[in-house]
């Protein structure tokens, strides 16, 4: 809850949600028509695949064939796939895998890919399969008990697991973002960058880990450098959705220019973020307060008054409900 009051006062930013992307499973959101898929393609050894082809085929009687290419990085994205069962394949130079998927409505589907000889669907013996899988299984149950570890607040326990982790999986940039929250919460900020820049070594455009430096940042009242890492993180999350703003990003960097005192900043920034998503309720709370601070009372009353619709029983519910009160009566 934001603490009352016209003055400025610190904001914690959004937390920053994480998982291991090891195996195709589904995210759900509200109010899309289409999913995606997107994901990642390395090598025999685990190095990033440029310019992999991926072909995204309809499965039944409709033809509906889809297709991309891996970018620096190896990472890939296909957004507007209708619902449905799919086949995915990545090839590239002779070497090709492919997996059948389901494609839900909302967040995207992550489908990995390792292009490797054998590596094709159908190409391993069943005793090879199994070894497989229970190998994969044995990573996300390991993954699974770190994170785990994390939440119950055993911090060491958490960052020994995630190294764990990393003995299989030496480039499992989730583990290098997990590590740095992990250290985030134990107030090791030199540790926690040093596991961020480890992911982006990993993953240039990670959005993730920019904000995680943007989280570290804002806590030491390094604004300066909070707003950058989080413009980075913000163009990321802007180009792996082709230009739509993030929302949360856009919020983030709100808190920080708010933080800094920077009220027009925090304007633009708030207001960006109620436009990425009208009913962001703590973007319009937030925006209530900076127009306090700039003395637009009316803009304030209004924007206190659509927190209350968005979130009736929202965190600030009752202060917006409080502040339009004692506002409204500047409404023309």
């Amino acid at each position: 809850m934001v603490p009352t009051g016209i003055g400025r006062r610190s904001l914690a930013i959004c937390a920053i949600v994480l998982a291991l992307t090891v195996w195709a499973v589904p995210a759900h959101a509200q109010g899309a028509t289409t999913g995606a898929l997107k994901g990642r393609v390395v090598d025999a050894q685990n190095k990033p695949v440029d310019g992999a082809n991926i072909t995204i085929l309809m499965s039944g009687d409709r033809n509906l064939k889809l297709e991309t290419k891996s970018r620096k990085g190896g990472d890939y994205m296909q957004v507007g796939v209708a619902p449905g069962d799919y086949t995915v394949t990545a090839e590239k130079g002779g070497l090709s895998q492919s997996f059948r998927v389901r494609v839900a409505l909302g967040d995207p589907l992550v489908v990995n890919f390792v292009l490797k000889p054998g590596g094709a669907a159908g190409a391993m013996s069943k005793e090879e399969a199994a070894k497989e899988a229970a190998r994969v299984e044995g990573i996300k149950a390991k993954f699974a008990e770190a994170a785990t570890m994390s939440n119950e607040g055993k911090y060491d326990e958490a960052i020994a697991k995630f190294t764990e982790v990393m003995a299989d999986v030496p480039n499992c940039m989730e583990c290098y973002l997990n590590i740095g929250a992990v250290y985030t919460q134990k107030k090791e900020y030199d540790k926690a960058e040093e596991a961020y820049r480890k992911a982006l070594e990993i993953k240039p455009d990670a959005p993730d880990a920019y904000n995680g430096l943007a989280t570290i940042y804002n806590q030491q009242k390094k604004f300066k450098e909070a707003q950058e890492m989080s413009a980075e993180a913000s163009k990321r999350a802007a180009a792996a959705t082709g230009g739509v703003g993030n929302p949360d990003a856009l919020y983030n960097q709100g808190v920080i220019a708010w933080n800094a005192n920077d009220f027009q900043g925090a304007l633009e920034h708030f207001s960006n973020a109620v436009k990425a998503k009208p009913d962001h309720a703590e973007g319009h709370f937030m925006l209530g307060k900076v127009y306090l601070n700039l003395g637009k009372l009316a803009e304030a009353a209004g924007e206190f008054q659509t927190y209350t619709k968005v979130a009736p029983t929202g965190p600030n519910a009752k202060e917006a409900q409080a502040n339009y009160e004692a506002l409204k009566s500047y409404i023309k």
